[in-house]
């Protein structure tokens, strides 16, 4: 190795913990940012996963209630996209950075990289966030209005439950998606955005696109699973079913339909497309800023 390759690895080391800051410090605030603009088109999909109605129907329902309920459970949401950004971004970049220093010793391709530091960085989010998500979703199932009416009471029910049946209720399928999503993610992103930029776009708007056509492919792949989830962890109380059971319960219920098992996956195209869309394009441009 050249003295000048040796103090150029020696500059890029000394860079290097600010880079890692602020791919902590921009995921989470892009995150934050999209979670407020897509909360409204959450709710929508959330009522249609749990209460299997059309699109329509839920939007009304939802309209009846009201601007203060349809923000009821919004602080929880917040708080969980920023920490999943913060968490996603930081940590994949993280594990990349060590994947790659370590890459000579091993068969792994260097493409494969991304994809496996976003796989170690989902897992990692699955064992945060999951006591965030099961919170909003018991928050935002309307039938725990009454009995569960706010934040303090539905902590202190969960928190009388044991950890696989309260804060960590569906723990595992949770894991599972953030896992495969972000590997897909992190896997898919750098080749889609090189092959949108080649059309000519602006860095920024291949950015956004890429990062909401990679978004939507994932999303709709991975959507059984966020149904799941939804439907798991939605109630408190009621019979403990497995993954499994829980499962079968769900197709039961949806006549083992794919088609109703999808309902409200128009919508998540729309929720995945703006929010990825503007954090991929907020977060490339300050990696580019800072590079």
């Amino acid at each position: 190795m050249s003295g000048a390759q040796g103090q150029k690895q020696d500059e890029e080391a000394l860079r290097d913990p600010t880079v890692r800051f602020q791919s902590y410090l921009y995921g989470g605030t892009s995150s934050l940012v999209s979670a407020l603009i897509v909360f409204p088109v959450y709710k929508t999909i959330f009522r249609q996963q749990i209460h299997n109605t059309p699109v329509h129907r839920a939007v009304v329902q939802l309209y009846k209630e009201g601007p203060l309920k349809l923000y009821r459970g919004v602080a929880s949401p917040l708080v969980m996209k920023t920490l999943s950004g913060t968490l996603l971004f930081g940590l994949q970049d993280t594990l990349l950075h060590s994947l790659s220093r370590t890459s000579h010793h091993t068969n792994i391709p260097t493409s494969a990289l991304p994809a496996l530091g976003g796989f170690g960085a989902g897992v990692v989010e699955a064992l945060v966030l999951t006591p965030f998500e099961r919170v909003q979703n018991v928050l935002q199932n309307s039938q725990n209005d009454s009995r569960l009416p706010t934040l303090k009471s539905v902590l202190v029910r969960l928190k009388a439950e044991r950890q696989a049946e309260g804060f960590y209720r569906g723990f595992l399928p949770i894991t599972a998606r953030n896992a495969l999503g972000s590997a897909l993610y992190f896997g898919l992103i750098g080749p889609v955005c090189a092959s949108v930029a080649g059309g000519g776009v602006s860095p920024l708007v291949a950015s956004f696109v890429s990062g909401a056509l990679t978004s939507m492919a994932i999303s709709l792949t991975l959507y059984p699973l966020s149904v799941l989830v939804a439907n798991m962890q939605a109630q408190v109380g009621r019979d403990r079913k497995g993954v499994w059971g829980c499962w079968k319960e769900l197709m039961e219920s949806r006549q083992w339909s794919i088609t109703q098992l999808y309902r409200g996956g128009t919508l998540v195209i729309l929720r995945s497309c703006i929010p990825w869309g503007i954090t991929t394009a907020l977060y490339h441009r300050q990696e580019k800023r800072s590079s």
